[in-house]
Formats: structure tokens, sequence, C-alpha cells
């Protein structure tokens, strides 16, 4: 097991460049496999959940080699098997997105039920009611999820709730189906765009991705080709926030900065300096910082994403902060961390209050999960004395050389294996 030391109370400096987009990848990288041929997939991000997806294609008979450690070369012209029943299934949850990949392929799919972070309940059902429009049918049994049609025919499918991994796996499933697909109440993120883009470079007809409303006219056949992954806005509003709640003074590049807009708008509204330019964003905090009311949001709002690391920045600023989650309804397992050191949160339901001015003090901490994981390194960066972040496996699935881009930045972290 891995563990985070951190040697807290310095203020970041720098500049730091941002990794491809972890959301993207696991969305694109599944995608391949309806291509028979070659695609290329550079800007990836070095973590595990990819080296898990590269284990995965492989065993379904994909020929995947790394030309170096952000760029993918995948072969899925012999992809034979429409069954993903690896253990690495399980460790990811946007594993979900091969039964769109292999269902569009094969007309069949069995994948076992992924795992990933758990802070609530994230039910499939949405994804089985897209499938099941589309005239396949679904069976949920034994921990695995089997799909099977005689053929994909395209229908308008109305999401009750905006759904991120729905909409991407429906879009990716209708891909190769006969007529249009209409997705209804669609997700509007960036990584859904992404995909798109994606899919539709290897020949597919995708329109309106961005917007609430996704058609996808059925093409025949898809090609390989050469994709450059968008940059993370989660990974980068890490280190904006880590500008602010170290007292720093960080330039993020190699962004897209309207991703950024919610926390950018925040960062501005708690008194940092925010500059931003055509691909960088330049945050510094060097005047008191005032807290603010926070409200998660599918995109274009506040990302729940970055509500962990947000919490723990509202921690040491001036006053009464409220965060209220609006996405998923267990995120605030990470709080008792945090007070372990010297947060002062506390939690009712789907909203979180916090007592400003938090004096912060190393301690040994657990991370629950991913973005929980990076809360708890920013609050170590912000804290007296040592701290010990726990459970770094969490962190490492979503974020490139956490510790070396962090110390580049004045920090003094290490990672320790126990």
């Amino acid at each position: 097991m891995e563990h985070y030391v951190i040697n807290g109370g310095k203020p970041l400096n720098g500049v730091v460049s941002i990794s491809g987009a972890k959301n993207a990848a696991l969305a694109i990288i599944p995608a391949a496999i309806l291509a028979k041929g070659v695609s290329t997939i550079e800007n990836l991000p070095d973590i595990a959940d990819i080296k898990n997806l590269f284990a995965i294609l492989e065993e379904l008979g994909a020929v995947c080699e790394f030309k170096n450690k952000n760029t993918l070369i995948i072969d899925s012209t012999n992809i034979n098997s429409h069954v993903a029943t690896h253990k690495m299934v399980k460790k990811i949850r946007a594993s979900y997105y091969l039964l769109g990949a292999l269902l569009s392929r094969f007309k069949k799919a069995e994948v076992d039920m992924p795992g990933g972070c758990n802070f609530g309940s994230r039910p499939m059902d949405l994804h089985m009611k897209g499938f099941e429009a589309l005239g396949a049918t679904v069976d949920t049994s034994h921990g695995r999820v089997r799909l099977s049609a005689d053929k994909l025919i395209g229908k308008t499918v109305y999401f009750d709730i905006v759904s991120v991994g729905a909409t991407i796996n429906l879009m990716i499933a209708a891909t190769l189906a006969e007529g249009t697909t209409t997705i209804d109440n669609a997700a509007r993120e960036p990584h859904v765009v992404d995909t798109a883009n994606f899919l539709n470079m290897m020949g597919a007809n995708i329109k309106g991705a961005g917007t609430n409303v996704i058609r996808i006219e059925g093409v025949t056949e898809l090609k390989g080709v050469n994709y450059t992954i968008i940059p993370d806005q989660i990974e980068a509003g890490t280190y904006m926030i880590a500008a602010a709640i170290t007292g720093g003074d960080i330039t993020v590049q190699n962004i897209i900065p309207k991703h950024m807009d919610p926390l950018t708008a925040k960062l501005t509204e708690m008194n940092c300096d925010v500059e931003e330019g055509d691909d960088f964003i330049r945050v510094r905090a060097d005047k008191p910082l005032t807290a603010v009311n926070v409200k998660t949001a599918e995109y274009p709002g506040f990302p729940t994403d970055l509500h962990p690391q947000m919490t723990a920045l509202l921690t040491i600023a001036q006053g009464k902060g409220v965060i209220t989650e609006a996405v998923w309804e267990n995120r605030f397992q990470y709080v008792q961390e945090l007070k372990r050191l010297g947060c002062q949160i506390s939690v009712n339901g789907r909203i979180a209050s916090t007592e400003g001015s938090s004096i912060l003090t190393g301690a040994e901490v657990s991370a629950t999960d991913l973005r929980a994981g990076a809360a708890l390194v920013l609050a170590g960066l912000a804290s007296q004395g040592t701290t010990k972040v726990c459970c770094a496996n969490h962190i490492n699935r979503g974020y490139e050389n956490l510790e070396e881009k962090l110390n580049a930045l004045g920090a003094d972290v290490s990672r320790v294996k126990e």
C-alpha cells in the first residue's frame, strides 16, 4: 500500500502542465473497439485506470502498445471476444463503456459490474434504458451485465436525469446502429464532446454534442484514427485550488480556460487574483480569502469532482462557507478525515457548512475515494507539520505524477510504499 507524506505550510509557486482528461480517456479507449483498424490516442494521463483498461483490451484480443507513457496504439482489428470479465473491470467505474462498445460491434456484450469510487448509489438504470431502446435485451444477474440484440435500431431516448455515463454509453452504442438515435436531456460535459469528436473522426455522424440534444446517424463502419485527448479540467482545478489554499502563485497551463469558468468565478469571488490566457490560468492568493457558497451541478455548473477540494479550501477562508452537493447523495464521507487536520465542517444531508480560518495541523488521514484523496492532499499542503494520506491508490487513479508536479511548485511531498 502506498501513502503520501506531506510536510505542509509552504506556499506553492510556479508553472504546472496539465495532463490529458481522465474521464475523456476512459470513454475514448473503449470506443476505439469500434474501429477495425489502428488508432493512436495521444495525451493520455499516465494513471492506474488507463493501465487497467490496457489490460482489459488485450484480453479482448486487441493489440495494444504504449508508444510512450502518454500515447497508446490500439489495433482492434482482431478483437474476438464480447466478454470482459478481467479482474481490472471491477476496479474502474468507467469500464461500463465497454458495454456500449462491445454491443455496437458484436451485437452482444458481457461485462462484470464496474467498480471505482464509492460515494453514493450510482445505478446503471439509464444505461440499460438506452440499450433496451436500441433493441437490446438486458440481463443483470449474478454481478454481471449481459446484452444481446439481433440488430440495433435508432430511437429517441429521454433521460429523466442528466447522466454523463449513460449519454456517452448510448452514443457509443448508437454509432453503428441503423437509423437515427436522439438523446434528449443529454449531458454536456467536455468529455462527452471529446468522445463525440473522436467517434466523428473515425467516421461516425454525431451532431449536437455539448448541447442537451444529441443526434447520432448510424454508419456501417468506422476506421482507426490519430486523436489527442483534451486537458483534464479536474486536475487543472485541483492545482488552481492548490494555489489558493497555500497562499501561492501558480500558472496552470495546457488547459481550456472556458472549462474552468465555474471555479474561476468562485476563486475570484474569494479574493484570488485570476489571470486567464489562451491556454493557461494564473491564480495568485496573496490576500485573505473570503468564504463563498457553492452548489454542484451538471456542466456548465460547478463540477462535483471539485467539491471535496473546494470544501478543503473553504475551511481556511474567512467567514462561513456552504457547499451543497446536488449530484451525489453521499459524497461527504471525506469530511471526518478533513476534521482530523483541524477543518471545521458540519454536515446536514447534502449540505456542508465550514467555519472559516481553521488552523490546520498535520495528522494521519485516509483517502476514501479519488477526489476526497485530492482534498486531503490539498489540506495537508496547507497544514503545519506532517500529514500522512493513506490509501494513495485512490489518488493515483486520477492524477499523473502528483508528487513530482507538487514538488516542482515548492511542496515537500513523497510517496511511500509500505
